[in-house]
């Protein structure tokens, strides 16, 4: 007797995305690159995995995702390498690989896939993540921070949400760093903090801020902060930046104790957070890593950037009772009922493909009940019906879905027909 085999699970904290969800899947990170190829965004493809120093050297290594959350391995050559766990580290080390950071500037390049971190899997955060990031390299303009801000808050608005906010601040730059970090170890040194957490000062003060337990926020209430401690030139920055959103119309809430999770971050950071979401409130963020391609081996070149949740961005859709998965999977859905009805109806559908009109129909030997509710379950919002009248009267029934007005069209200019009604519902 065969041993009943058990079914096999995808790891855990790797979400599968399966149709309708996957529809919503698709136009949350759709949303995303369309706004960034509107503003001149071009593509990358980033390798799954790189070699373990870039991000090492790159994202910080005092830095929870280094320390704690890297799926590092050791390939069969010896070599240590490991699963991504953001996008920018990467980006920067094609754009110097590849020489475009020798061509026109800035290098705005746009990116979407899955990036891998491990950690306790709940709702939103997951050990498989897929997210959409854009990059702007090579010219350090307020104007351009700001439209970076928003391609990210044109993508969520064009998706219906209305429940984010924008955090924004300053994280300084090297001619007042230094000043404040001495300032804030001094501080910190003074309180009552674990041997782990004065380790954190020790290489990155500015981590121990965004420390959530209650004991040690208790303590930080009276640190000094970065936004009160920046030159000249970096609160002239800031100031350019904040003038350029409020010409974009787009709001925002200055929040002078944000810490990004990644060491790479001066001046402009930001942060996209949905209430609706709870404790993980986080949809997106990024900021300006003025020193990072220099750090990697490039020039001395400055860079600002954004990684967008898409797993969080579909829970905060879904938070606010948004479907992004409403539109139907096809435009048109054919209902042929016998074999030459249905040899009539593939050329039909396939002519409205190259028209760019989404459409499928009932395979198989399905009935008219069953095939019509399959054209329900499509979404689509028309309907073509072939049987024997049809086929002898050399005509196609055209049912409108939303209404269940039906009429006859000849079939040598049914394609052309539906191919308008689609051109008009997309205009709509």
């Amino acid at each position: 007797m065969t041993e009943k085999k058990t079914a096999l699970k995808a790891p855990k904290g790797v979400p599968d995305y399966v149709p309708p969800t996957s529809a919503g899947f698709v136009s949350v990170r759709d949303a995303v690159t369309s706004a960034a190829r509107r503003a001149g965004y071009g593509h990358i493809e980033l390798p799954i995995f790189e070699d373990t120093t870039l991000f090492a050297r790159g994202v910080g290594e005092s830095t929870d995702v280094v320390a704690k959350e890297m799926y590092t391995f050791s390939d069969r050559g010896g070599r240590s390498v490991t699963l991504r766990p953001e996008g920018t580290a990467g980006v920067m080390r094609a754009v110097i690989e590849n020489g475009l950071d020798r061509g026109q500037l800035p290098v705005k390049l746009c990116y979407a896939g899955p990036f891998f971190r491990y950690e306790r899997p709940q709702a939103g955060r997951y050990r498989q993540l897929q997210q959409v990031g854009i990059e702007a390299i090579g010219v350090d303009d307020p104007a351009l921070d700001a439209e970076v801000i928003a391609v990210a808050d044109e993508a969520f608005r064009s998706l219906g949400l209305t429940g984010f906010r924008l955090e924004l601040t300053s994280l300084g730059d090297d001619s007042c760093r230094p000043e404040y970090r001495e300032k804030l170890q001094n501080f910190l040194a003074g309180l009552d903090l674990d041997e782990a957490t004065r380790e954190r000062a020790r290489i990155n003060p500015l981590r121990v801020l965004d420390d959530k337990r209650p004991e040690v926020r208790e303590q930080l209430a009276d640190a000094p902060l970065m936004i009160d401690n920046l030159s000249g030139a970096s609160a002239a920055h800031f100031a350019a930046v904040r003038s350029h959103l409020d010409a974009l119309g787009v709001p925002y809430e200055i929040n002078p104790r944000m810490v990004r999770g990644l060491d790479y971050y001066t001046k402009t950071t930001f942060e996209f957070v949905h209430d609706g979401l709870g404790a993980q409130s986080g949809i997106g963020g990024g900021g300006r890593y003025d020193g990072l391609m220099e750090q990697l081996g490039g020039q001395a070149l400055s860079g600002i950037g954004f990684g967008i949740g898409v797993d969080r961005t579909m829970l905060a859709l879904q938070a606010e009772g948004i479907d992004p998965s409403a539109a139907g999977r096809v435009d048109v859905y054919g209902v042929a009922i016998g074999p030459e009805a249905k040899a009539a109806m593939v050329p039909v559908l396939a002519a409205l493909r190259e028209r760019g009109v989404r459409a499928d129909m009932a395979y198989g030997d399905r009935g008219m009940k069953g095939a019509f509710k399959a054209a329900d379950r499509s979404g689509a919002g028309v309907t073509l019906v072939v049987g024997s009248d049809e086929l002898e009267a050399g005509t196609v029934v055209v049912k409108t879905m939303a209404t269940g007005e039906q009429h006859a069209v000849p079939l040598d200019a049914v394609v052309g027909h539906v191919a308008g009604l689609a051109s008009a519902a997309d205009r709509d």
